[in-house]
C-alpha cells in the first residue's frame, strides 16, 4: 500500500482545477513552507516542501497528470525517490528568483544576476513659470548619471588586457549550497556575479566599467502641463551593467503660482 497523499490533497486544489490553479495553489504552498523560510523546523518543512514540489511536478505536467489520474502513485512512481522534473525548473525559478535573490534553486541554468541588467531609471525635478507651462518652451537641462566607460567599454579592465574567468565559480557567476535534497545557486562572493576577474582595472573607472559624467539634454516641455506633470525621456537613464540597457529619464515639472493667475 502507497502511503502517499493524494497530489490533488497535499495541493489543496479539486482534481478539475485548472493549470493556473494548480500553480498558483503550489506558488502559496512553497513560500510558505520553504526552508529559508521555517529556519527554526527545518526538516519538517523541507519534507512538506519537498511533497509540495512532488504533486507540483506531476500536475503540472499534462501527461503525468493524465496518468496519475488514471492510475493513481502507480502511474506515475519511478524507482530511486522523487526527482524534480526540469519542465518544473523554468515555473520554480518565477516563483523563487525575486523573492529569495537567487536564479536557480535547484543550481541549474544561469543566475539572474550574471544576466544584463538595464540601468536605474533617474527622476530630475524642472521648475518652470505660470506662462511656461500655458504656452510650452523649448529648454535644456544638465543630467548627472553613470555612463558606460568608452576606453573599457563596460569591463572594467585596462585597455589591452582582458577579464580572467572567476575561479570560484568557474565563469557562472554563482556558486552552489546543498540544502536538504535540493541544491541553491547564490552570487558568487569573489566576482559578485560576473564570472570574471579583472587583473589590471581601467584607469578611467576604476574597473566599475562606468564613469560618472554629465549629460545636456533638450528638452521641449508642450503647451498645457500641469504641476506634477511627468515627461519620460527614454534611454536617457543611467547606464546598463554588463551590457544592459539604459534606464529611462523622468522629468517631474514644478509650476511656480502666478501671482495674479491661477489654474
Amino acid at each position: 500500500m502507497n502511503g502517499k497523499r493524494d497530489y490533488y490533497e497535499v495541493l489543496g486544489v479539486p482534481r478539475g482545477a485548472s493549470e493556473q490553479e494548480i500553480k498558483s495553489a503550489y506558488r502559496k504552498l512553497a513560500l510558505k513552507y520553504h526552508p529559508d523560510r521555517n529556519p527554526e523546523s527545518a526538516e519538517e518543512s523541507t519534507e512538506k516542501f519537498k511533497e509540495i514540489t512532488e504533486a507540483y511536478s506531476v500536475l503540472a505536467d499534462q501527461q503525468k497528470r493524465a496518468a496519475y489520474d488514471r492510475f493513481g502513485h502507480a502511474g506515475v512512481s519511478s524507482s530511486g525517490g522523487f526527482q524534480p522534473d526540469a519542465s518544473i525548473f523554468t515555473d520554480f525559478e518565477d516563483i523563487f528568483g525575486d523573492f529569495f535573490g537567487f536564479g536557480d534553486i535547484f543550481g541549474g541554468g544561469q543566475s539572474r544576476r550574471t544576466r544584463a541588467q538595464r540601468g536605474p531609471d533617474l527622476r530630475y525635478d524642472l521648475e518652470i513659470s505660470f506662462e511656461e507651462a500655458a504656452f510650452g518652451l523649448e529648454t535644456k537641462i544638465k543630467i548627472p548619471r553613470s555612463e558606460t566607460c568608452s576606453p573599457c567599454r563596460g569591463t572594467g579592465a585596462k585597455k589591452g588586457s582582458a577579464p580572467l574567468t572567476c575561479s570560484t565559480c568557474g565563469g557562472r557567476g554563482q556558486v552552489r549550497h546543498q540544502q536538504g535534497f535540493f541544491t541553491i545557486s547564490r552570487t558568487c562572493p569573489q566576482c559578485r556575479g560576473t564570472g570574471q576577474m579583472v587583473r589590471e582595472y581601467c584607469p578611467d573607472c576604476r574597473g566599475e566599467g562606468r564613469v560618472r559624467q554629465e549629460k545636456v539634454l533638450a528638452l521641449k516641455i508642450p503647451a498645457g502641463v500641469e504641476e506634477g506633470t511627468r515627461l519620460r525621456v527614454s534611454g536617457e537613464g543611467e547606464a546598463g551593467v554588463h551590457g544592459g540597457p539604459t534606464g529611462d529619464l523622468y522629468v517631474v515639472l514644478r509650476v511656480r503660482e502666478h501671482p495674479f493667475f491661477e489654474r
